[in-house]
């Protein structure tokens, strides 16, 4: 997405309802997808996961056909099941919506871009979990449960955290005229819960496939996608318009106030007891592999040890078509990495409230919901890539009308903030960007179904699915890092003082002078990114369309059995 903070529910959103829009095409595809977040569900046996999925389609023939009462209403004795997994993802949802909501709060702060580029690598762990999925997968206390022995300590790790939290956030985002937000101690403790989240998401990831029955463990996606993105948007948006004095004056209140409803420091107490108390129920009254058609698979989920997995991992990368492949995906997104990432920043800087950007987000619901099941109608042949050629120079000019979105705004604004067609603007602007967005990621994991070896396919796609991740957080945090470097800045009104950095701006206005800004270093970046990103079209878009040229052995792991 356009804002900082929105970029991890973006590609887990779309991924989540790749995985639905694909299951109406091919039944086996279903599960490699649902895989993405758990690595490998190791001990399942990837190759008996494309059989699962071959058998999910039969049983949903076998209901057609002849009418199984017990395959059509299966879904109903199980609906205690499927809450669980929709809470589970909730959960999942609300310490990474808190941290897509710190960089709006800093921005409001003040604090320099050099500062958001830090706290950016809060978004990497979810791009990285899969360099410890093995360990989660394979490392357990038999008796208490294969999930169970990661999901209850991490869980209550991230509610005491949180309770922790939430009786020093204040003094780490407190900033005076002097010193601004500990940003360095704020990345240590997002980090580590997003860190705590994405170890969670392994475990409930894995844990559905043996929760559900497999006639119903598709479902386990749409727990996914529904419960990450509520969980996000209760952490961010709901939180943000709370937060703010001016939403809830305006809105929710028939005196006004100094405060909003809520404080950052409520919310992570409130949720620090919940995690708590839902953990605890679990631990007592969940019992795992409760099934018994799963007992008679117990002796192949010891197949893969954790060593074996790496290996499998390291085979793929030295395929000459899948190092390629990896060096093009993270590459490819550098041309868009100043409007995804500073953006939504600029626009709070220039007087935008950070709750109305946030709120945004609820009129594109329909349309994220909408786009994957058009896009993967045009993705569903032998050529998906052609689809992310297509839409990848769009993407570069929303870049340049981002850019000129961020000039505009201030010449708009009002005494009472922003008018209505101001909004309408920014809303279409944001709607043409998921428009091209979506096109290309879709694309990309169709292409990552279509190639992806089937007897190791769950390792296979989320090695795929990490490196186009990670195509999108380097870039991001490196043109944060950027912004201030290419921005300059003079002193007008106090002589022999220059704004060079927080410190000295603060200099230059106690002696009665003014920054003013000659060249913003955004403007710059947009420009340059676009540039490089027209270049990668030009020289490496035709490659990246070539590969599906490539024959199918070229894409299979000759070790993996």
């Amino acid at each position: 997405m356009v804002f900082l903070g929105y970029i991890w529910i973006d590609a887990q959103h779309i991924k989540m309802e790749m995985s639905k829009s694909n299951a109406h095409k091919n039944g086996r595809k279903r599960k490699p997808v649902v895989f993405n977040s758990d690595m490998s569900d190791r001990d399942t046996k990837l190759s008996d996961l494309e059989v699962d999925g071959d058998e999910e389609a039969l049983l949903h023939n076998s209901d057609r056909n002849d009418r199984h009462p017990k395959v059509r209403n299966g879904i109903q004795g199980e609906l205690g099941n499927v809450a669980l997994l929709l809470f589970l993802y909730v959960l999942q949802g609300i310490p990474l919506g808190l941290a897509g909501s710190i960089p709006l709060i800093m921005q409001s702060k003040n604090v320099s871009y050099r500062d958001q580029a830090y706290f950016s690598f809060v978004f990497w762990p979810f791009s990285l979990k899969l360099l410890w999925a093995p360990l989660v997968d394979s490392l357990y206390l038999k008796q208490f449960g294969r999930r169970k022995s990661w999901l209850v300590p991490t869980q209550y790790l991230l509610g005491f955290f949180m309770l922790h939290l939430s009786f020093t956030v204040d003094s780490m985002l407190q900033s005076d005229g002097q010193k601004g937000p500990d940003v360095f101690t704020l990345t240590a403790v997002f980090f580590f819960l997003a860190f705590l989240a994405a170890t969670q998401d392994i475990a409930v990831d894995g844990w559905a496939l043996t929760m559900l029955s497999r006639e119903n463990v598709g479902y386990a996606s749409t727990c996914n996608s529904v419960g990450q993105t509520a969980g996000y948007f209760l952490g961010n948006v709901l939180f943000l318009a709370l937060e703010s004095a001016d939403f809830c004056n305006k809105y929710l209140r028939f005196e006004p106030q100094e405060q909003g409803i809520v404080t950052l420091s409520d919310f992570l107490f409130f949720w620090g007891i919940v995690f708590l108390v839902s953990t605890t129920l679990v631990a007592i009254l969940k019992k795992e592999n409760g099934r018994k058609h799963h007992s008679k698979k117990k002796p192949k989920e010891e197949a893969h040890s954790v060593m074996e997995t790496y290996k499998h991992l390291f085979s793929i990368i030295k395929m000459p078509t899948v190092f390629t492949f990896c060096v093009l995906l993270l590459t490819a997104k550098i041309g868009f990495s100043a409007a995804d990432a500073v953006t939504g920043l600029k626009l709070v800087e220039a007087g935008v409230p950070k709750e109305q950007l946030a709120l945004l987000a609820v009129p594109m619901v329909p349309l994220q919901i909408l786009l994957p099941l058009v896009i993967s109608k045009y993705t569903a042949g032998p050529r998906p890539l052609d689809v992310f050629y297509k839409a990848f120079p769009f993407r570069l000019l929303i870049g340049l009308e981002y850019a000129l979105l961020v000039w505009w705004t201030p010449s708009v604004r009002q005494e009472g903030g922003f008018p209505l067609y101001y909004y309408a603007v920014v809303l279409l602007s944001y709607a043409l960007h998921q428009v091209a967005l979506y096109s290309m990621y879709v694309a990309c994991m169709a292409f990552h179904a279509k190639v992806s070896d089937p007897v190791i396919g769950g390792t296979y796609m989320t090695l795929l699915n990490t490196v186009t991740n990670l195509g999108g957080n380097w870039p991001s945090t490196l043109a944060l890092w950027l912004v201030d470097s290419l921005t300059f800045k003079e002193c007008q009104g106090a002589p022999g003082q220059t704004c060079g950095s927080i410190e000295e701006a603060g200099l230059c206005v106690r002696e009665g002078g003014t920054c003013i800004t000659t060249l913003d270093g955004y403007y710059v970046e947009s420009v340059v990114c676009v540039l490089i990103g027209l270049c990668w079209w030009i020289f490496f878009g035709n490659k990246m369309k070539r590969l599906q040229e490539e024959s199918p052995s070229a894409w299979h792991c000759r070790g993996a059995k």
